[in-house]
């Protein structure tokens, strides 16, 4: 027996209210485990991807395009509430308000459904945090600063929309757990970790700590292309009538991706991974969850591929491999050159290319992109890093020995 269980159910995306909620039972009733957990939790955290300007929500006849539906949302928290008498919280840390002083009241496309279900939002761009320690010691690193409110929980619920994404090449339960990380003055800017090399791991990081129980995946309306903008030219909208449930998120992510038209055990330049490794495959890789669809009790009334979907190439294959090459080499040598970067730089962050600082402040948010910072060297990485004397975050090294080891033996398809 498979200690991973991922269903997926037709639903169409005009499906009316009792029908996406029965939809969502045949997919979730199988999964025993993750209700037996669930029933003994009394505080349940719920990640939900829901967060976006109101001038900026794209909808597709009617049904959010890049976010998870509201009728799906709805349904879902009814099934819930029959489910379990928990306390059910909502945690998001909103990127807008972030970044652009929104107020996710306003921009969580879910607070009346939050509201009508009795589930608490929990604003994690506020205080409390915490540092906590990945379990296992992580991939990237070791710990993170993450809200209090949102870990704090017995168990934890990924609720996530199907789509494609221009750097990670696809978006879906794991990925939507980075909307659970805080920026400074507490944390890092976003960009400290949506780093080329550093991402798929940290994604892997992500998922060992929060160890979502049930995923849910709404494929009604997904999107292509890319995770944010609309349109044939940016993200054209992809009708995909599935619902997908699973109780590890690797798990369920991989038999999405493969409902997408994906492989989920290909990696780095091969469609959708054009800019980085898969995730999914890094964190089974280190033997959390699985790609492999034969180790997994996969059941599904839908046949891939639900649509045409694809990942957006943004920057030629050369200039990609040039990337990520010169990031590798760039973190090893901050790494074997630690203590001449601690003289001049400890307590501040710091842009390294060819082993210099190009830029350097006590802040990490570089309000410029990298594009343009690396002046007439396109093609050298500008890697972002912290000078700790303590190196509090235990960046794991060998992540990037790894990564110019197969890009030296000329392995380009997996480095």
């Amino acid at each position: 027996m498979s200690n991973y269980k991922v269903r997926a159910t037709h639903c169409d995306y005009r499906a009316e209210a009792d029908q996406i909620y029965e939809a969502l039972k045949r997919a979730t009733d199988p999964l025993a485990e993750s209700w037996d957990r669930l029933a003994k939790a009394k505080r349940i955290g719920i990640k939900f991807n829901q967060d976006k300007p109101t001038d900026r929500w794209v909808r597709h006849a009617g049904q959010l395009q890049q976010l998870v539906s509201e009728k799906v949302a709805r349904a879902f928290l009814r099934l819930m509430r029959e489910r379990t008498d928990a306390e059910l919280v909502a945690p998001d840390v909103s990127y807008y308000k972030m970044y652009e002083g929104t107020d996710p009241q306003e921009t969580g496309t879910l607070m009346p459904i939050f509201r009508e279900f009795g589930v608490e939002f929990i604003d994690g761009t506020l205080p409390p945090y915490e540092i906590r320690q990945v379990p296992g010691g992580g991939q990237m690193f070791k710990q993170y600063v993450v809200p209090s409110r949102a870990i704090d929980v017995d168990e934890f619920i990924s609720v996530a929309k199907m789509k494609n994404h221009a750097f990670m090449g696809i978006t879906l339960s794991l990925k939507n757990l980075f909307g659970l990380m805080p920026a400074e003055p507490e944390g890092n800017t976003r960009t400290y970790y949506h780093h080329l090399v550093r991402m798929p791991y940290m994604l892997a990081d992500m998922g060992r700590m929060y160890d979502p129980c049930l995923c849910i995946i709404d494929g009604l309306v997904g999107q292509a292309g890319m995770e944010w903008g609309s349109g044939d030219e940016k993200g054209p909208a992809r009708v995909s009538n599935a619902l997908v449930a699973g109780n590890h998120t690797i798990a369920t992510d991989a038999c999405a991706a493969h409902l997408m038209g994906h492989d989920p055990t290909s990696d780095w330049l091969t469609p959708p991974f054009h800019r980085d490794r898969n995730s999914l495959l890094c964190a089974a890789e280190a033997g959390f969850g699985t790609v492999d669809l034969k180790e997994i009790d996969f059941e599904s009334e839908v046949e891939g591929p639900l649509n045409e979907y694809f990942s957006y190439i943004t920057d030629d294959r050369e200039m990609v491999v040039s990337w990520r090459r010169t990031t590798c080499e760039q973190a090893l040598y901050y790494r074997d050159n630690r203590d001449r970067f601690l003289a001049d730089y400890a307590g501040k962050y710091i842009l390294l290319q060819e082993g210099e600082v190009r830029w350097h402040d006590e802040v990490s948010d570089l309000k410029e992109s990298r594009r343009v910072l690396s002046g007439d060297k396109p093609e050298q990485a500008m890697w972002l890093k912290y000078v700790d004397p303590a190196e509090t975050e235990g960046e794991h090294y060998e992540v990037y020995e790894e990564g110019l080891a197969r890009i030296r033996a000329g392995d380009t398809q997996a480095a």
